[in-house]
Order: structure tokens, then sequence, then C-alpha cells
């Protein structure tokens, strides 16, 4: 939602950097540690009961908003002189627009000048650019889907269409011990404000039940039944912040969420102590879109599908033949052929078909507009006090017209997971998080309850967790509530027991197995080998409460 920057510079450079810090602020603290240990005199100390510092900081949080940012008052941008302004940032997600405009600068030769008779000027910026949009200053700009649910109704822009989804330049990363999502309760994760990288994590941390809590600095006590947040000027601050006090002796940041190449680097300078939990590689919840000030969308539909139709253009040769336009994305980004290569590989780029699908709701493999939007609005609780409707901001007319022309007429969905060289989802590790549903049964049955409305709910959300990340499987952990244990034992003793706990695993297996059965008949496209099943009887409970034991444990286990 900020900028997207990629840091430049070269990573074995940036890795020797983080080494000499680190070494320095062990030579600082060893020399602390060494005055500490003696008295007046100068003589050492015979006591070494003190406790060891806090990790110092050298960067500190901001202050954190508690209310979506202010947008300048909207404008009509105005176009001169054959030219329209575009504003875009440093990042490979964009780059259609560039391909199609043979690179930054007002082109003749352009597909822009030769199809539609005018010219693009496409200017590169890290400042926030919504304001930019809003008042009139750029014709066009770019930010994530989750955006609009933040800034909603004083953000006066068109969504003409989706330009790419982020596959792996978004990383959240903790401390080598962390497990999963669930497991961040307690725990504090350095980040920015309002950014897809902050969405990312509260995303995921929604889809586990795991609640969200901003600090307002390090000193502020965190909460432990959530994960909680404290924010920096930007991501690869973030990640420097963390990095820092990693190398403290006691840190008190747990992990950063934030985007390569500063994640990749607070990993490889961690000496072991950090990892990557996640990233978006196939988890598609980061969806780029293509925005224009609203009076001038809504007066010069003409411009519009231009804008569309060169995008797309420019995504078609980067999906045909990336090598191709290696020199024009370099020269644009200031990159090497390498970086430039190594980006570009974190990006899907849409096509027209993937367009239609992602606003209208029937993409299988990926994220949709109104799902991104609404997980936003969950997300980000009562910090959005009075949403939009998504709606007001879509205009698919450019799209439909162009569906039309025969250069798409071929084209189709194609969005598959990037499987690593083992090629498939490990289920012997640990799930990315876990969630427990109760499912509402027949009485005394594994047959599912089809009248219950929460049913229908929750079949949602598993559905949901399959459809955002190719490749993804589901584990269903079917459990029972051993109320009725001590009664059993009254009976017949242990061996009526097990035989009992038998009976109890097979049931727990069966109502797991009514889940699956009801998921694969209300959505057929999904694929049966991604659901996979465990009866675990009375063996897993999940607290004292008979109820709360009645449950279906959804574990998410996703490829990287």
């Amino acid at each position: 939602m900020h900028k997207r920057k990629r840091q430049s510079g070269n990573a074995a450079g940036k890795f020797i950097s983080i080494l000499l810090v680190v070494g320095l602020l062990a030579l600082g603290g060893w020399l602390v540690l060494q005055d500490m240990g003696k008295d007046d005199s100068g003589a050492a100390s015979s006591s070494d009961s003190r406790e060891a510092p806090a990790a110092t900081a050298s960067v500190d949080p901001i202050e954190p908003l508690t209310s979506p940012p202010v947008l300048d008052r909207s404008a009509a941008y105005v176009m001169k002189d054959g030219i329209l302004d575009v504003d875009l940032s440093e990042y490979a997600g964009y780059a259609g627009l560039i391909v199609a405009n043979g690179g930054l600068a007002p082109n003749p030769d352009s597909f822009f000048a030769r199809e539609y008779g005018f010219q693009l000027r496409i200017t590169l910026s890290e400042e926030e650019g919504w304001s930019k949009i809003n008042n009139g200053q750029v014709a066009a700009g770019v930010t994530t889907a989750d955006v609009l649910a933040v800034l909603g109704r004083q953000f006066d822009i068109v969504v003409p269409a989706q330009m790419a989804f982020s596959r792996g330049a978004n990383m959240i990363v903790v401390d080598s011990g962390i497990s999963g999502i669930n497991a961040l309760r307690g725990k504090v994760l350095a980040g920015t404000q309002f950014n897809e990288s902050e969405f990312f994590l509260r995303y995921l941390s929604s889809e586990a039940g795991v609640q969200v809590n901003v600090l307002r600095d390090l000193d502020a006590a965190p909460r432990p039944d959530a994960v909680n947040l404290v924010f920096y000027d930007d991501a690869v601050v973030a990640c420097e912040a963390y990095a820092e006090q990693l190398a403290g002796s006691r840190p008190r940041l747990n992990g950063c969420i934030g985007w390569s190449p500063s994640t990749d680097e607070t990993i490889a300078g961690s000496s072991g102590s950090a990892k990557m939990l996640v990233s978006n590689r196939n988890l598609l919840v980061i969806a780029d879109l293509l925005l224009v000030n609203g009076e001038f969308a809504r007066a010069n539909a003409d411009k519009v599908q231009a804008l569309v139709h060169g995008l797309l253009e420019g995504n078609r040769q980067l999906r045909d033949s990336a090598e191709s336009q290696l020199g024009v994305v370099s020269r644009a980004f200031g990159w090497s052929v390498e970086e430039t290569r190594a980006e570009l590989a974190k990006v899907h780029f849409s096509n027209l078909p993937e367009n239609l699908a992602f606003f209208e709701g029937t993409i299988d493999a990926a994220g949709s507009y109104q799902g991104i939007f609404q997980s936003s609005l969950l997300a980000y609780g009562g910090i959005i006090r009075n949403p939009a409707d998504p709606a007001r901001y879509i205009d698919l007319t450019a799209l439909k017209a162009l569906a039309a022309k025969p250069e798409f007429a071929a084209q189709k969905i194609a969005i598959a997971p990037i499987r690593s060289s083992g090629g498939a989802v490990s289920l012997e590790g640990d799930a990315l998080l876990s969630r427990d549903i109760r499912f509402f049964y027949q009485p005394n049955s594994a047959e599912l309850d089809a009248s219950s409305k929460e049913n229908q709910e929750f079949l949602e959300v598993i559905r949901g967790f399959l459809q955002v990340s190719p490749g993804s499987v589901v584990v269903l952990r079917g459990h029972v509530d051993s109320a009725r244990l001590k009664e059993f034992e009254q009976q017949g003793g242990q061996a009526l027991v097990r035989s009992m706990a038998l009976k109890a695993m097979e049931l727990s297996r069966q109502r797991a197995e009514s889940v699956r059965e009801a998921l694969l008949a209300r959505y057929p496209t999904i694929e049966a080998n991604r659901l996979e099943l465990v009866g675990r009887g009375w063996e897993e409970p999940a607290g004292a409460d008979s109820e709360l034991n009645r449950r279906v444990e959804v574990q998410w286990f996703t490829l990287e």
C-alpha cells in the first residue's frame, strides 16, 4: 500500500555491512559489560547478578495512526501537449506499462502513440502517491487491492484493470523457533503501517483467529493473546530494526514484515536466528491495481481504454518473452539484467481473462478483488470506521471492450503453484496456521447439518484457503469430546475405554470426511487430493469445555 521500493545495491556488500554492524554492537556491549563489572575503584566486582541490558535501538518506532491517512481533496487531471502522466515506483509488477511505452520518457514510437495518438510520461517516485492521483497531479498510478478498503470514499479514482499478483516479494521473517501464525501470540513484529506487507500479516492472523495489537513503541507491554506490531518509517527500516535487535542480549522484536531483498538479507545476516515464516509466492492476496484519476477517467473513456490496452500488451510480452524485455525494464529501474530477471520472476503479470475473473470473483487460483477488499475490512477492524462499497471503484468497460479483440481470444487463465525442487506440500512439518471450527452435525451422527448457515460459512472459509494459495493442502482433523470418559471407565474399565476411544477416532474421522464431501459437492473445481483427513477422537482436547472439543481443526499447509 505504501510505495514499494526495491532496495538497490549488492546483496553481498549489504551482508558484509550487516556483519560489521553486528560486530560493532557486540564490541560496544562487551565494553559496557566490562565497565559495569567494576566497582568505583576500578576493581572487578564479585557480584554477577546484574540483569543483562535490553537490546538498544538506533532506529526508533514511529507513532502509529489510529485512523486511515487523509488525502488531498480530489480534483481533475488535465492532459497537456498530448502527454499523459503516470506515477509508478520501483517494482517489477509495474513493468507492463513500461514495456508498452518503451521506457519512461514520452515516446512517439510507443504502443500508446501508435495505437491511440498520445504519449505517456512515466515517473518513478518513492513518496506516497495516493494524493497525487486524487488531486490531479498525475492521471494514473498504482496500489494494491487492500488499500482501497483503507482509504475509502475520500479516494476518487477508477480502477479499470489489475496489473499483477506479487509472488514472493512479500515475506514474514521471525525468530527461528516460531512454527506458524498461531505461534505469534505474545510476540512483537516490526512493520510499516498501511502497506501490503502489514495487510499480509493481518490477513493471515485473521484467518488463524489471532488478534493484532498495535504498540506505540518497544517499551509497551505486548498482549499475550495477540500478535503485536510496532511501526517504522518503511519496511526496509523495520527489517533493519529487527536485525539490530537480534544482535542484542535481550531482543524485544521477534520478527519483521516487509519485502525482498531486505527480508532475505535479514535472514542471511542472522546466523540462523531468523527464518522465513511465509512468503506470498503461493499466497496470492497481494494484487496490484491500475488507478486512474476519477474525474479524468469519467470524462476520457478512450484514454482509460488505451492505458488498459497498453498494460495488457506489455504484460503479454513479459509473459511470452520476458528475456526480450530485460533491457527496457532494467534501464527504466536502473537494475542490472540479472536483478531484473530475478525481480520479474516474483510477479505474475495478469492477462485479460485473469482480469475479468479477478474482478468478477470467478478466479480459482488466487485472491479475488471482492475477497481481498472484504478481508482488508476484517483485518483492519475498527481502524476502518466507515467502509466503502468495493464496487464504487471498479469500471470493467475497457476490459470488456478489449475482450472482443482477436489478440486476446487465445488467452487463458494460467496461474499455477511455484514449486520447489521437492514439488509437493510437506505435511510432516508445521502448518502455516490452524483454526478450530465447530461444525454442526445431525444428532449422534457424522452427517453434516445441511440447513446450518454457520456450516455453509465455514465451508467458504476452507475453500478460501485453497483458492488464494495454489498448490496448498488443507488437513481436516476431526475431534470429539471426552465427556463420557469417566462413565466408560466405571462401566467397563480400561478395556471399554480403549474400545470407545477407537470408535471416537472413527466418528471424528467420519465427521471430517463429511466436511470434505460437502466441500467437493459445493465447489466441484476443488481437487480432492488437496483435502486430507485425520480422526483424533478425544485425544487432543482444546480445553475443558465439551462443546469446544466437538470440532474440526483446519490446518493449512502451503508450498514454499
